[in-house]
Formats: C-alpha cells, structure tokens, sequence
C-alpha cells in the first residue's frame, strides 16, 4: 500500500430527522426521487403485529433496567425472561458497542483506509474476543501495519488453543473465494484485495447507503445481508453519514419475521414492508396503546425494524407455534452476563449528550464530542 495516506473525514453532523410519511404509497431512496405507486398498505395479522410493537418496547424497557443495574426480573414476559434476545436498537447491541467504540472512533488517528479495514475485520469476525487478541498480540490495527500472514498466525495459534474466532449470530460464506482452507485466511485476502482496490476511497465517495451497499456487495464472501450490515456499520463512522431511513436489506430472519407479521405484503416488497413500519411507530400509542421505544430520544430506523422483525420471528416460535416456518424453537437461553458496558454512539447522531453519565462511555478527542 502506498504511503500517502488518505485524510480522515472531519466528523458530520446529520441534520436528518425521522418524519414519518403518512401513507405507504409514496417511496424513494437515496439514490432516486420519491416515485408513487399504487401499493395498498400491507394487512398485519392483529396479534402477531401487536406483538412485534410490544416486544419492542419490552425489550428497550428490558435494557434500560439492566443499564440502570436494577435487580431481575426485569420483565413479567416469560418468554423474554427465559431466551436471549437482541436489543431493541441494533446499535445498542454490545457487539455493536464494541464496534462504534473500538474500530470506528477507537483511534483518532485513523485515516480512511484505516476506518475501513477496523469496521469490515470487526464486523466479519463479530466477536470482540478476536478483535482484542489481534491488538494485544499485534498492536493498533490499521492499513499501513495490515498484514495478513501475520494476523494469520496469530488467528492460526487461537484456533489451535481451541479458541473461537467468529461470532455464531451470522452464518457467513465460508467458500475458498480466494485459494485457501481456512474461512478466517480468506477473510484477510479479502480485505486485503478490497484495501489494494481503493474500496474504502469509493465507499467515502459514495453518493448514497445503497451504493455504500452495492460497492460492498460486489466482492467474494460478501452475501446481500452481510454487504447491508457493512455498509449500517460503516455508517457509523465518519466516512459516510446517510439516514439509516434510506435504504434497507431484509435478511432470512426477517424474511421469516414479514411472514408472521403480516398476512399479506399486498403487492409491496419486503423492504418496503420494513420503511412501512419504521412510519407506524408515530401512530401505534394510539391505535394499539404501546407507546414505541426510543434510544435516548432517537426513533426506529429501518435496521431496527428489520432487527425486530428477525428477533420477533423467534419469539412467535414461543409464543404463537401454530405460525409455522423453516425455524420451529429458539435456540438459545438468556443467560445473564455479570460484564457491564457503556453507551457511546455515532456523534452525528447527537444523542451521547443525553446518556445519564453513568452509561455513558467518554471520549477524549474532541473529533469525537
């Protein structure tokens, strides 16, 4: 790699604000102007739809208690009670956390390049245990030093300790898209192909979140739900800043969450489906009596819905068997974890300010306040 190094982007402030379009016919993306089209609203099964609002506002209520280090229950929902379920707010999530904080503004240094190869190595692994192996035993992780025989020993020496390298939540392509056995070294080949390409460079100069994710979507190993998980967690950072309103993936889960939810989709896509309840959440403490959740005062995006609807899908497994699907139990119990964490998100989205100072996990750099 060449040793001019491209600058990092000064930090963005969105001005973008959820405004909730009152009818589903009306649509546009990022990347073209809104278009009408004659699309009835979809027609939710009453009790299935109910269900995902309230599970959604349960579940916040659910992280904010264990934030606010109440003693358990912390829900009178035996099903929440009983199996491990995602936050309500993706970025929440403590892997997330791990990644806004570490990869995306964990060095104030970082360039593109950098930001690029911290987000993408994060989020392929998802697991915060081999992300701090790499540093400790390999330093600051970062464009310049990148070397995948190295991160290859290191990875190579874990797997034979009988140490995890990735996370369980995704099922990743696991091809030998570029010559090797072993899923981990063709990750490192990959990044290391995308680096060489000037791919970060093409994602800062991106002109929307969906051709974030069709940049990302070109590459080997990089299925359509893994392309749209990279470009939200690029979003995150300083070298793209889009409404996360403006485009959205659904993947299997959510597929299967759109199936129980709702009777019938009535013509629209599965993504719209999704933008058609991010613009519900302004109307359902009147229409069902749940008031919708909110992160420190920020609304549902689109990657929250789509999240919910895969989170809602297991849930219905439980609690309404008789909606078959591919997918008949949850597979894993909750299991309460003693570690605690704190909250830092985008700056863009200007709520860090808002986190009672007790969950609020502090930065230094004034790039990053």
């Amino acid at each position: 790699m060449a040793d001019a190094r491209r600058a990092r982007p000064a930090p963005r402030v969105s001005s973008e604000r959820p405004t909730g379009r009152s009818t589903a016919t009306i649509y546009a993306t990022s990347s073209q102007p809104a278009k009408v089209m004659a699309v009835p609203a979809p027609t939710p099964r009453e009790d299935i739809y109910r269900a995902y609002w309230a599970f959604a506002s349960e579940r916040q209520h659910i992280f904010e208690s264990r934030l606010d280090r109440q003693p358990p229950p912390w829900t009178n929902d035996p099903i929440l009670a009983e199996y491990r379920f995602c936050n309500t707010f993706r970025a929440a999530d403590r892997v997330s956390q791990h990644l806004i904080q570490h990869a995306a503004y964990g060095d104030p240094t970082a360039d593109i390049d950098d930001l690029f190869l911290r987000i993408v190595l994060h989020r392929l692994f998802c697991r915060p245990a081999t992300w701090e192996l790499l540093e400790t035993e390999l330093g600051p992780i970062d464009a310049r030093s990148f070397a995948p025989d190295a991160y290859d020993a290191v990875l190579e020496t874990a797997l034979r300790n009988g140490q995890r390298l990735y996370t369980g939540a995704f099922i990743l392509c696991a091809n030998r898209a570029y010559g090797f056995e072993r899923k981990h070294r063709n990750h490192l080949a990959l990044l290391a192909a995308m680096l060489a390409d000037g791919v970060p460079q093409r994602i800062a100069d991106a002109g929307s979140l969906e051709a974030v994710y069709r940049e990302l979507h070109k590459w080997p190993l990089i299925g359509p739900f893994m392309a749209y998980q990279l470009a939200i967690d690029l979003n995150y950072s300083s070298i793209v800043e889009f409404s996360e309103n403006d485009f959205v993936v659904p993947g299997p889960g959510a597929d299967r969450g759109l199936a129980k939810v709702f009777a019938s989709l009535n013509r629209m896509t599965p993504s719209e489906a999704i933008q058609w309840l991010v613009e519900q959440q302004d109307s359902v403490a009147g229409t069902l009596g749940i008031t919708p959740p909110t992160l420190f005062g920020r609304s549902l995006h689109a990657i929250d819905c789509q999240n919910l609807l895969c989170e809602v899908d297991k849930y219905c497994r439980a609690a309404f068997p008789a909606l078959a699907s591919n997918r008949s139990r949850i597979k894993q119990r909750h299991t309460p974890n003693p570690t605690s964490y704190q909250l830092f998100f985008p700056p863009s989205w200007e709520i860090n300010e808002t986190i009672p100072d007790a969950w609020r996990h502090h930065v230094s750099d004034p790039a990053y306040l």
